[in-house]
């Protein structure tokens, strides 16, 4: 039963953790989608972007909740977490990695770090 419900989460995980059509390329644009992206506050980013098929605000799923990570990281993690948006990562959370999501610029993941840090107790 155990193996059955991994190899389901590996599949969720696969199909959920890759950037969705949206941010990718416009239809009538060769740029990036996420170059217009400047007007999106970090939580209307993280609900554009495949950040739900993982996350959740109160409750761990495939990786932690906003909360967790807000409890763990401060201000001064802003940089880093927003590489790990961008490059991906593991071994903090648990063993399944979170995908790199290379289409979001610094400056978008620092935003959607300062919405997930403003989920603090």
């Amino acid at each position: 039963m155990k193996k059955l419900l991994l190899a389901g989460c590996l599949v969720l995980l696969m199909f959920s953790c890759s950037k969705k059509e949206e941010a990718s390329v416009s239809e009538t644009s060769a740029e990036p989608v996420a170059a217009t992206n400047a007007h999106l506050s970090g939580d209307q980013m993280i609900e554009r972007l495949d950040c739900s098929g993982c996350h959740s605000l109160n409750e761990r799923m495939i990786g932690p909740s906003y909360k967790e990570i807000a409890d763990k990281y401060s201000e001064k993690d802003i940089d880093a977490l927003a590489a790990k948006i961008i490059e991906g990562g593991s071994g903090v959370w648990g063993s399944v990695p979170m995908q790199p999501h290379s289409q979001v610029s610094k400056e978008d993941a620092k935003k959607m770090v300062q919405y997930i840090l403003s989920q603090k107790k």
